[in-house]
């Protein structure tokens, strides 16, 4: 419980400058790892160039046009996009289930929202053409997002009894409810035809190298306004870690906090899910790590989160793209080598296994 606790309750000091520095420290690391996104690729094509040859009044080829603003940029913001929607989404679930466990890939919901998109994409074609008209772009991350609130929705009814979310059952309903929509994903698998197995596969172990203008233009806003409901939660969080019932006399109106958690953390997974496939451990990994470097302070926590989690996961494609090249591994891979470890080292931490 300590470790949930905002500073001005717990028992540590305050750490409001530390987190401050840290912040822009995690803007700066971000812009770096943003740059590097742009000008690492199986091409030889560097923004530098092309910028010295606007600055030149030089004409740039279509090629360099093409890699740049219609293969790398997309691709750079939507791992951006991603990697914040992630992160926020693990420390909202961390603060809201009060336990550093607690991850939308771990718990089952980028298992739901994957049921959903691969519903989109294998059965959109059977909707009657008013419906998928109106949709449009956004109907596989609006599925997405049907799956992953589902999802969550069901592991909050089933963890929680009189107030108390037990993490036992939470991680087992979340196991449970993964298994059923990855039999769910499987049966739709079998129905798809070629072109759509192809994707599928592809996409199952997440990456961004389909990443497209209109994909990013499809999710991204339903992230963003998952990523926009942050703010609205900070001071709730922060009370939740005391309980439910002491959030309450604090004014606290704890059953509209969750829906809104609910709703912005499913709304982000899924839009995430939706473009990207399963990326794991993000969302577990980088709260954690920055809640032992800054405290659980969730003023801080979570744009702390979202800036490095952008980061590590343009790392990720950066690697990604660069350790077969010039083939591509799927970013879920490098995520899981990095993330399974982390998680581990979280459990023997909390069974006091190991010191640090």
């Amino acid at each position: 419980m300590a470790a949930f606790l905002p500073r001005p309750l717990a028992a540590s000091g305050d750490r409001s400058r530390p987190a401050q520095l840290l912040l822009l420290a995690l803007l700066v690391l971000l812009l770096l790892t943003s740059a590097v996104s742009l000008a690492v690729g199986a091409a030889d094509v560097s923004p530098l160039d092309v910028l010295g040859a606007w600055l030149s009044g030089e004409e740039i080829s279509i090629r360099e046009r093409v890699i740049l603003f219609d293969i790398r940029l997309p691709r750079m913001l939507t791992g951006l996009v991603i990697g914040a929607a992630l992160a926020v989404s693990g420390a909202v679930l961390q603060g809201l289930f009060r336990n550093p466990l607690a991850d939308p890939g771990l718990v089952g919901i980028s298992a739901g929202a994957g049921l959903g998109a691969v519903s989109a994409i294998v059965l959109g074609s059977a909707l009657p053409a008013t419906i998928a008209a109106a949709a449009g772009f956004y109907l596989v991350p609006i599925a997405a997002f049907l799956g992953g609130w589902v999802t969550v929705l069901c592991l909050y009814r089933i963890a929680t009894r009189a107030g108390q979310t037990s993490v036992a059952t939470m991680l087992l309903a979340g196991i449970a409810l993964a298994a059923l929509a990855s039999a769910g994903t499987g049966v739709l698998v079998t129905l798809a035809d070629d072109a759509q197995l192809r994707d599928l596969t592809f996409w199952g172990l997440g990456s961004l190298a389909g990443a497209s203008w209109v994909k990013l233009l499809s999710a991204a806003p339903i992230m963003l306004a998952g990523l926009a409901c942050a703010p609205l939660l900070t001071r709730a969080l922060n009370a939740l870690a005391l309980g439910e019932a002491a959030a309450m006399h604090l004014g606290i109106s704890v059953q509209r906090i969750k829906a809104l958690a609910i709703l912005s953390v499913a709304a982000s997974v899924g839009a995430a899910v939706a473009i990207s496939g399963g990326i794991g451990f993000v969302g577990i990994v980088v709260p954690h790590l920055l809640r032992l470097a800054i405290g659980p302070d969730h003023r801080f926590l979570l744009p702390a989160s979202a800036l490095l989690g952008a980061t590590l996961l343009l790392a990720a494609d950066i690697a990604a793209r660069t350790i077969v090249a010039p083939a591509e591994l799927p970013i879920g891979i490098i995520t899981a080598l990095v993330g399974g470890p982390v998680f581990l080292w979280i459990l023997l931490r909390k069974r006091g296994l190991v010191d640090v």
